[in-house]
Order: structure tokens, then sequence, then C-alpha cells
């Protein structure tokens, strides 16, 4: 079992076709995922909070170099997903994973050619103001972390963010022992809490309203590989708060390939660096994709990392139109290619073994994760 080449990247086939009806609704497909479960974990040292808070990625290896580079080996794709906990005592502990795998069929998503990029041109974002945005499904989902990056609510306690906003590879960055997070919250310039007021003339401002990180987990992936062509696979981490959050919050699932996404967008809203308090909203169409990342054309600013990149999608289980996060905004990627720097901006993919592990930490159940 050494290497089943990395068991075709480990990925059970969807069972739903996209059909070519002129009437076809983009429907989301139902994924067999395979399991992974913690086999042995270890207490390490204290982490010494050292890092600086890194808002921007930065790789040698772009889409060709990733398409071009050979697939790990199942005991390497078993370390990648190996993961560190850190708890809000500052305490941290590594925990090696099992892979089991009930299916092995590929779904053929390796993805499309490359196409030309463009130089972004002028600003697409929308900024979200008034609390009846701010305040409702899908734009409540998103959360500010106290190191400066955004977060998405994936479930009552658990938000979804990027690695690289808590760990720089090295080491973790200053400020994760006492991670926070915040959640925007009418502010009433009278002093009240504003939650019987409904006819005041004031327009309400919002604020930030904290709350704790009771811990976080973070793949190995990104700690081994950080700043290379691995690390960026795996740049992202799952925060527990430490008090639910009683919100709604926004599921996750396996990244469909491209060309099945509705309009072939994505879409994201964060905390952009450049209108402080400000939440701002984006989408854009999908340009190039590898197994792990899509790379793409939306504007953003450092602050956005680690916003949720999600689709709107029928789900024909529910009969129901349904939003799903299907990556983790990284940031600007910067690549060397040929001696000319070139950017583009990055997400990571909810892969089945993605989805498999981030399940698993927000539900602690596999049996509640078989289905992507």
């Amino acid at each position: 079992m050494a290497a089943l080449s990395t068991l075709i990247l480990l990925l059970c086939a969807a069972k739903d076709v996209m059909p070519s009806s002129p009437h076809w609704k983009p429907t989301w497909p139902s994924y067999r995922v395979p399991v992974i479960l913690p086999q042995s974990t270890l207490n390490l040292d204290k982490p010494q909070f050292d890092a600086e808070a890194r808002l921007e990625v930065v790789s040698p290896c772009g889409p060709v170099c990733h398409k071009s580079s050979p697939l790990p080996t199942y005991e390497e794709v078993k370390n990648y997903l190996s993961y560190e906990t850190l708890y809000a005592n500052g305490s941290l502990t590594e925990t090696e994973v099992g892979i089991y795998i009930l299916s092995n069929s590929g779904d053929g998503s390796r993805g499309r050619s490359r196409t030309k990029r463009q130089i972004y041109g002028y600003d697409s974002r929308f900024s979200i103001f008034g609390k009846d945005f701010l305040l409702n499904y899908p734009f409540s989902t998103s959360v500010k972390l106290s190191t400066g990056c955004t977060g998405t609510l994936v479930a009552e306690k658990h938000v979804l963010t990027a690695a690289h906003c808590i760990h720089d590879g090295k080491s973790y960055v200053k400020g994760a022992q006492k991670l926070r997070v915040g959640f925007l919250k009418p502010k009433h310039k009278d002093g009240s809490k504003g939650s019987n007021i409904t006819n005041s003339a004031i327009p309400e401002k919002m604020k930030f309203q904290w709350i704790r990180v009771k811990r976080t987990h973070v793949p190995k992936g990104w700690i081994k590989g950080n700043a290379n062509d691995i690390g960026m696979d795996y740049d992202y981490a799952l925060l527990e708060l430490k008090k639910p959050h009683k919100r709604k919050f926004m599921k996750i699932g396996v990244s469909p390939p491209a060309r099945h996404l509705p309009g072939g967008r994505i879409h994201f809203s964060g905390y952009d660096n450049d209108r402080p308090g400000n939440l701002v909203y984006r989408f854009c169409d999908v340009k190039d994709e590898t197994y792990d990342l899509l790379y793409q054309q939306c504007d953003a600013q450092p602050g956005a990392s680690g916003s949720g990149v999600y689709v709107r999608m029928w789900k024909r289980q529910n009969h129901k139109w349904e939003r799903k996060i299907i990556g983790i905004f990284s940031g600007h990627q910067w690549v060397d290619m040929n001696g000319t720097p070139q950017d583009f901006n990055v997400a990571v993919r909810i892969t089945p073994l993605k989805y498999a592990q981030i399940c698993y930490w927000i539900k602690g159940n596999y049996l509640d994760c078989r289905e992507g």
C-alpha cells in the first residue's frame, strides 16, 4: 500500500454525471469521500509565537509547475494530512492519521489547460453596508480574525480560514495563542444594545464582538511545506470557538471541477485591509485550476486571506438551492516565470481528502462525513 500513486489523489468518483440538457441546473455532485482517522497523538513543546502574520503567500510554483509535479505517495499524503492542534493554554499536539479508501476511482477533475492571464482592471469589489445585509446570510458567515485575516463560519463553533493566518510554516504567529474571532454587530450612538429598537432615525454603525478560540488545527502539509509547491495546497486551518456563535453557518463541500461551477464563477467576502471595518464582496471567473488550487482574477487585498470561497448549486436530494464552501482564499501568489514575476489570486480547493479531514475536525465522527 506504500505508493498507491497517491491513490489517484485518493479520490472517489462523483456519482452524479452533469447532464447536457438545456434545462440543466448546476447540481451538487454526490461524492463518496475517504475516511481519515487519528492514529496517534504526541505532545509537543509549547511554541514561541514569534512569527509575523503574513497576509500574502509567496511560492515559486505556478499552475504549470503544479500540473507537472509528480503525485505524492500514500505515505506522503498521510504525512501532509497529519496535523498540529494548538490549544488556548499554549499546549501543542501532533496527530498522525490513517487514510481508508472505500472507492478508488478518479473523478476526472485534473483541470483544464492553462489560459492566458489578464492584468486586473477596474476594482470589481463591493463594500457591504447596512445591517440588513451584513447580519444576513451569506454575508453574516464572514468573520474577522485578530491576526488580520478573514474566516468563515462552517459549524456552530467552527471557523475555516487560511493556515498562513495562524502559522508561517515554521512558527505560530504572534497572537495565535490568544486568537479571537470578530463578529459584526450593530453599534448605537446612544450606547444601547438596540435589540428592541426598530424605528431609530440614526443609522446604525457596526462594531466587532470578539469570541476567543479554544483550539486550532493546522495540517502538517502546510507546516512542513510552506513556500514551496506542496505547502500552498495545504493553506487551510480550522478554529474551534470557546462558545457557539449562534449564527447561521455555511456548510463545506467538495470542490467540483471548474467547468461544472455555475457560470464558471466563484464568490467570497472578506475584510480587505484597504477598506477597514468594511466587509467586501466579490465574484469572478475561474481561469485555471490544478487538483488542489483554483486560479482566478478576483480583486482582493491583504486581509481577505482565509475567506471561504463558495458557490450556489442545486441540491438534488433536498430539492433546493444551497451554497457551500468549496475553497479557502489564500491570497496573491507571486511566481517567478523565467525571471519575470507574475501574480495570481489563488484559492485552496476542498478536495475529498480535505473534506474528510475538515469534517472530522468539526464532527469528530467519520460516519457523519461520508457524503461530500
